[in-house]
């Protein structure tokens, strides 16, 4: 509005003095040398506006001619940039999709009309990494590297190149250079953060810890945790070298990470070494009511040096009921158990988790079995059960599984990577492992069913008559068992664990022998499936293909099974016929099948 008053006011104006300049009358005199001029004002004012745009109108054309040469190199410039950019943004759409000859002609049309624009060199780099060209993306990476405006994008570039190489000192070399010069660039933190922790430079790893949290790249919360992770780390391998140290770092990190299950496991070392049991227990309970870990139970047994088994049996049953129905907790107290000889509590512990057992759970079976009751039998049953048994919780990250615990991921260098979880290629399949036996092994099994070898032809059915008088029985069960035909034998493996005792009346008087003896735990063994002892031994009238004298038995590489003849004699005095007859279980199978 303020405008519009003002443009009327200047027409008022100027019509006000183009009114007084025609009002006036008289003559104009311009006289000079020889010329004389008359004229009257009105066309003297006429006269000097003509003249003012005429040399106005001139000065245009000369400064437009003046200045046309630089107009055309600008217009050409900015066509030049233009189709630059265009190409710029054709490869980068191309490299998006995976057309790596689309990208290399985009980028060759870009580094000739926009040589000089930093996204030509990215191109340039990026299609040469498309290519697989490691020297030509790291000559574009090291030329961005040389520019102010995109050192750090090239320094990023030749890290990644330097990782694909597997060159680790050149890698870490320019994460540092890269975070001299940004110390908030996540990545090179991340990198030399990594590398400190794998060269165990605890100090250097703090101090950059510091630094992430005071350039905001981690929150307080993540900055606890992880600062905990590293003097833990520190203490442990301070631990036998300087305890006072060592004992300082881990105080402190209990204090910022009280759930940490190795911190919480020192510190309650540290505190029972100084009788401080009330704060042992303590800390010990905090991480283990956030994740129960075998290692925190057993420290909590031991918090109190000198106490006997039965009062550590007492300490885990507290702890154990602070987390009802945990595997932990059970596997912790069955094991406080069995050191202290009640082995009825360890069996209770364990029910809930017999029928989908884990390793851990089928090896303190066995070992409940053969400390208990001395039964061999049984005792590798269990163990060979643990072999194809659901694996148990391990120290997990990123796929790599370890033996104990570590601050940082040896796969990708994260820190506080490691979790207490069961490891996903360890989870229960559908399919089962195949399961080796050794022949002592076979022969505890034979009171229920044994399988034989494929290649071995099967009995034909015969007319039974009765077993002679002679031959005694070896198993009396209260019902006597039919043969079953062979068309019906079960070739399914089944488990050890599916195998019965041999009646203790059915033994001969020879069984006050001395026992068999144990074998160590085999990894593997073949299973059973068709009936052998029974009351009533059904013997055909035409005798039957002869059963081979040795069973041929596939055995794991690492199972002795029973080498010594001596042993063999042993274990077919307890289950085989009276020694006037007995000449080793395999010659017992050589007669009985002939």
């Amino acid at each position: 509005m303020i405008r519009i008053i003002l443009f009327l006011v200047l027409i008022a104006l100027a019509a006000a003095g183009v009114a007084w300049v025609a009002d006036q009358t008289g003559d104009v005199v311009l006289s000079t040398g020889g010329w004389r001029i008359v004229t009257t004002l009105p066309v003297l004012a006429l006269a000097i506006g003509i003249a003012m745009v005429a040399a106005v109108i001139l000065w245009s054309i000369l400064h437009g001619l003046w200045r046309m040469p630089a107009r055309i190199r600008r217009g050409r410039r900015e066509r030049r940039h233009a189709r630059g950019r265009h190409a710029i943004t054709q490869g980068l759409l191309a490299i998006g999709h995976g057309d790596s000859s689309a990208a290399r002609a985009h980028a060759e049309t870009a580094r000739r009309h926009a040589g000089s624009d930093p996204l030509t060199l990215l191109l340039n780099a990026q299609s040469a990494q498309l290519d697989g060209d490691r020297a030509g993306a790291q000559a574009a990476f090291r030329a961005m590297a040389e520019r102010e405006d995109t050192r750090l994008l090239g320094l990023r570039g030749l890290f990644i190149e330097a990782r694909r190489s597997d060159d680790a000192v050149a890698a870490v070399m320019i994460a540092e250079e890269a975070l001299r010069v940004s110390p908030s660039s996540s990545w090179a933190s991340q990198a030399v953060l990594g590398f400190r922790c794998a060269k165990s430079d605890w100090t250097g790893a703090l101090s950059i810890l510091d630094n992430n949290q005071t350039s905001g790249l981690i929150d307080k919360a993540t900055y606890r945790r992880q600062r905990g992770v590293l003097l833990t780390a520190r203490a442990l391998e301070l631990e036998t070298v300087d305890r006072d140290l060592s004992r300082e770092s881990v105080m402190e990190a209990i204090k910022l990470a009280p759930t940490l299950i190795p911190a919480a496991v020192l510190v309650a070392k540290y505190e029972s070494e100084a009788h401080q049991v009330r704060r042992a227990m303590k800390i010990v309970e905090t991480a283990w009511l956030s994740q129960p870990h075998p290692d925190l139970a057993d420290a909590y047994a031991h918090v109190k040096l000198g106490d006997s088994a039965r009062q550590r049996l007492v300490r885990v049953e507290t702890l154990a009921a602070k987390t009802p129905g945990h595997i932990e907790g059970a596997l912790a107290l069955a094991r406080a158990a069995i050191d202290a000889a009640e082995f009825a509590k360890a069996r209770e512990a364990l029910t809930p988790f017999i029928a989908a057992p884990t390793q851990r759970v089928a090896l303190l079976m066995a070992e409940i079995e053969r400390t208990e009751h001395g039964d061999s039998g049984r005792a590798r049953a269990w163990t060979l059960r643990a072999v194809r048994a659901l694996h148990d919780p391990a120290w997990t990250a990123d796929g790599y599984v370890s033996d104990r615990w570590r601050p940082v991921s040896p796969v990708t260098g994260r820190l506080d990577a490691f979790q207490w979880q069961t490891p996903v290629a360890a989870l229960p399949s559908d399919k089962g492992l195949a399961i080796e036996s050794s022949p002592f092994e076979e022969a505890m099994l034979a009171s229920k069913r044994i399988e034989l070898p494929k290649e071995a032809p099967p009995a034909p059915p015969a007319k039974p008559v009765e077993l002679a008088a002679e031959k005694p029985a070896l198993v009396a069960p209260a019902k006597p068992v039919e043969a079953a035909p062979p068309a019906a034998q079960d070739n399914t493996p089944t488990s050890a664990a599916d195998s019965v005792e041999l009646a203790p009346a059915a033994l001969p008087s020879s069984a006050s022998a001395p026992p068999a003896p144990q074998p160590a735990p085999a990894e593997s063994s073949p299973t059973v499936v068709a009936p052998l002892f029974r009351a009533r031994q059904d013997i055909p009238k035409t005798p039957p293909a002869p059963i081979p004298a040795v069973i041929p038995i596939v055995r794991a590489p690492d199972d002795p099974g029973i080498e010594e003849d001596g042993a063999r004699d042993e274990f077919s005095e307890q289950i085989g016929p009276p020694k006037a007859q007995a000449g080793g279980w395999r010659g017992f199978l050589s007669r009985w099948g002939g």
